[in-house]
């Protein structure tokens, strides 16, 4: 879904809005796991997992190139073993 203008490339933009925010996604902590609603586009409503890059909060908007995909589920250790 690309456009060309003038030599340019441009993608359309899906926007989403953060309903959650699920935890860390990298050990570093520069990556965290999201839920969002995508606002627009042919999966409009759904609520999908992605991983953001950066600084992120709720009702923050994401501007998403695609929403075929889903993160991984973040799978944390417990003390203890697993009840």
């Amino acid at each position: 879904m690309a456009k060309k203008d003038k030599g340019l490339d441009f993608s359309e933009s899906i926007p989403g809005i953060v309903e959650s925010i699920v935890g860390n996604a990298s050990a570093k902590g520069g990556v965290t796991q999201v839920r969002v609603k995508v606002l627009a586009g042919r999966d409009e409503g759904k609520i999908i997992t992605r991983n953001v890059r950066g600084p992120i909060k709720v009702n923050d908007v994401l501007m998403m190139t695609e929403t075929e995909y889903e993160a991984r589920k973040i799978f944390k250790k417990t003390k203890g073993g697993a009840k």
